[in-house]
């Protein structure tokens, strides 16, 4: 269960009590505040806190006052004018805040993004619930034979329930050793010193949950989303970014449209692929060995052509 009764108590409280503000907000951002969207089978995201909007960006841009322009057409071009042309303060302009729970080994990936405030639940002070990532069948999959950082065909069977015991079973034990060397009460009731929690935490797994608040502005999380929201990503940080895209869209809908269209929807082409692609609609006969590509750029390249 990612939420607690006395977490879900308080979020209901939260969002009971809003305060009047004389500060720009988005509908659709007010509407995600504090709720928590689940993700895998004990993780969620939740927006903690926010600034700015699609306005913000406009304003940043033009460097005007109040609402600045009036007309959403213009506000619309413009930032599909600033998207398309790789500027990047405005978008600087408006920061989200969330609160995430999710796997170490997932943590780990995220983190490289450093252009982030970050604060994650201490196990030097803390201990750690027994919550571990579990693959559901259908994400147990073999390694891909064509990319070393990729997944190949769903295991099936006798050798997809012998991995999902041993997962289950290999983190329960390190729990249970976690547990062991943390008390100060031996099985048979002697009492014992204990391991300090900034040491017994070592023994724990990867797949273990933690938790932290993750501060960035739009610009570096749609860097983030363009990356991790992509269908190459691994499927565990991708599902997180999934849901972190709906409430983007929510937030500043105009802003996210240009980002799906020009990132998400779009591709770079080197010069050499350019080329190509001009050879192409003369009529000329393109293939690996004349395009001055390697067999790589060459199969991604005809992978964008589709």
């Amino acid at each position: 269960m990612p939420l607690s009764p006395d977490q879900l108590a308080e979020i209901s409280a939260q969002r009971a009590t809003p305060k009047p503000t004389l500060r720009a907000v988005s509908e659709g951002m007010e509407a995600h505040l504090y709720l928590a969207h689940e993700v895998l089978d004990h993780g969620f995201i939740r927006v903690i806190d926010y600034m700015g909007d699609d306005a913000a960006i406009v304003q940043a841009a033009r460097v005007s006052y109040g609402a600045g322009t009036k007309h959403v057409s213009n506000d619309e071009g413009l930032i599909r004018y600033l998207m398309r042309h790789w500027h990047s303060t405005p978008f600087e302009m408006c920061e989200i805040k969330l609160h995430v729970k999710l796997p170490v080994f997932v943590a780990r990936q995220w983190i490289r993004h450093r252009t982030a405030n970050v604060n994650e639940y201490s196990a030097r002070y803390s201990i750690l619930d027994r919550e571990f990532y579990i693959p559901a069948p259908d994400q147990l999959a073999a390694q891909s034979v064509v990319n070393n950082q990729g997944r190949g065909a769903v295991l099936e069977g006798e050798e997809a329930a012998r991995v999902l015991e041993m997962l289950k079973r290999d983190s329960n034990t390190a729990y249970d050793h976690y547990e062991a060397m943390l008390s100060q009460t031996q099985p048979d009731g002697t009492p014992q010193q204990g391991l300090a929690r900034e040491l017994a935490r070592m023994n724990l797994p990867a797949n273990i949950y933690t938790q932290w608040y993750w501060k960035t502005d739009l610009h570096n999380l749609f860097h983030f989303l363009r990356l991790r929201a992509d269908a190459h990503a691994q499927y565990e940080i991708r599902v997180y970014a999934d849901a972190i895209c709906k409430v983007v869209a929510d937030w500043v809908p105009i802003a996210f449209a240009a980002f799906e269209d020009y990132r998400m929807g779009g591709a770079t082409l080197s010069g050499k692929a350019i080329d190509c692609v001009r050879r192409m609609l003369k009529g000329e006969d393109v293939t690996q060995e004349n395009s001055g590509m390697s067999k790589g750029e060459w199969r991604e390249f005809m992978g964008v052509l589709g």
